[in-house]
């Protein structure tokens, strides 16, 4: 990453809520195109989350600490705050020397953009303010958020207006939390009911949901140059699985993400390459 920042746009989306066993199978049965072209191998990294929920998921993630390869490690982080003794920091770590991520990109020429959606991003309390408040600008709309079955359409045109109004030569670090994936979202399986309720069914549906707008985000993220992009889950939620329900608990279902990072080719790549 010390060669990719400062020189690529940088893009983190979080698909909030969503869960490794349903994003994996999705990408297998063809029912993901749009994200399963940029998956290498068209399969999702299996990865543990670091936290069970989203608030303190994201305070890892913006601290440099994102989802950790299921797989012993240590594994070498893209991004980390210089401290010593880090075991985790390697040669091509982006280290920084501010308390996160965000303001550390922020102190190497980027324009920090949070496109929120659950409610921990919604300013509407104290608590909302705090993630959103790590970057220099901050969306959020009831359109953006859980309640909405059109949600991660409305993300996408802001995210869109966002990139359009920045000067071309002015990095940008975009940060998009989707919330399509969070209960509810029974509205997004036709013939699914709010009697009946959310489901593994649902979710998955949501997911399909999020994959047929997701190109148009991609585009815009790489419309000025090559952008490196992460997309990856927070955490997982439970269906009923051994009896849980939701998420803020410890199991599997809620600790396993899937995880993909990958270059998006800006307009200047060969026609091939887009």
């Amino acid at each position: 990453m010390r060669s990719v920042v400062g020189t690529d746009d940088l893009l983190l989306v979080t698909l909030d809520t969503l869960r490794f066993d349903v994003a994996q199978e999705l990408a297998a049965a063809g029912r993901i195109p749009h994200l399963a072209r940029h998956l290498p191998g068209g399969r999702w990294e299996r990865r543990h989350a670091p936290g069970s929920f989203t608030f303190a998921s994201h305070q890892a993630i913006f601290a440099g600490f994102l989802p950790t390869p299921a797989a012993p490690g240590p594994h070498p982080r893209l991004f980390a705050a210089r401290f010593a003794g880090s075991e985790t920091t390697a040669g091509g770590t982006f280290v920084y020397d501010t308390p996160d991520l965000v303001s550390g990109l922020a102190d190497a020429g980027y324009r920090t953009v949070c496109v929120g959606g659950v409610g921990f991003f919604n300013r509407q309390g104290p608590l909302g303010t705090v993630l959103p408040g790590m970057f220099q600008e901050s969306h959020w709309e009831p359109e953006f958020g859980v309640a909405s079955p059109t949600s991660f359409e409305a993300q996408v045109a802001r995210a869109e207006e966002v990139v359009a109004a920045l000067p071309a030569d002015r990095r940008l670090f975009l940060f998009v939390n989707v919330s399509a994936l969070h209960q509810p979202n029974w509205f997004h399986l036709p013939g699914a009911t709010r009697e009946a309720g959310d489901s593994r069914g649902t979710h998955a549906a949501a997911l399909e949901y999020v994959d047929r707008h997701i190109g148009r985000l991609f585009a815009a993220a790489s419309s000025r140059r090559r952008c490196f992009a992460i997309v990856c889950s927070d955490h997982g939620t439970a269906y009923g699985d051994d009896g849980y329900t939701g998420h803020r608990l410890g199991h599997e279902v809620v600790w396993t993400v899937p995880y993909a990072q990958f270059f998006l080719p800006g307009p200047d790549a060969p026609e091939g390459a887009r």
